[in-house]
């Protein structure tokens, strides 16, 4: 399985401990999270970076598809790559 680097924004962090916000908080923190997770993914199966010119690249990057995610903390959108030739 692949390890995975993922950043959390400090405006992220500042919703998830606010006293009422908790669900709104912990929302973006997942759907921050996934998103990440879809790029390293797409990167990891085409072979390459956004913008990077490689001979190992299998597939171009064309945009996203905007999907919802239903979950208990709230609906999340999450942004699924789409890949061309992969």
């Amino acid at each position: 399985m692949a390890q995975y680097n993922i950043t959390i924004d400090s405006e992220i962090l500042h919703h998830l401990f606010l006293k009422g916000a908790k669900d709104e908080g912990m929302a973006k923190l997942l759907e921050s999270i996934l998103n990440q997770i879809l790029q390293a993914q797409a990167t990891e199966q085409i072979k390459a970076e956004p913008y990077e010119r490689t001979e190992e690249r299998q597939a171009y990057r064309n945009g996203y598809y905007p999907r919802n995610l239903v979950t208990r903390v709230g609906t999340l959108t999450l942004r699924v790559p789409r890949l061309r030739n992969g």
